[in-house]
């Protein structure tokens, strides 16, 4: 999914933010907003995974 949200932004940025044909205009989202979507969908992804260090008490061996 990462390289298909990549390749949409590479590809936005290489087209014309609007374009009008007989009357019709299309506007599409303007670029710093959908790299602004990217980071927010990764950092979503990243939370899901969890924290990355695992706490855990550590008893040393040794008489009870």
């Amino acid at each position: 999914m990462p390289e298909e949200i990549e390749d949409a932004i590479r590809e936005a940025a290489q087209q014309p933010a609007e374009v009008s044909v007989d009357g019709q205009t299309v506007k599409q989202q303007p670029l710093p907003d959908q790299i602004e979507a990217d980071r927010y969908l990764a950092s979503k992804d990243a939370a899901k995974k969890g924290l990355g260090v695992r706490m855990t008490k550590v008893v040393p061996p040794g008489a009870v």
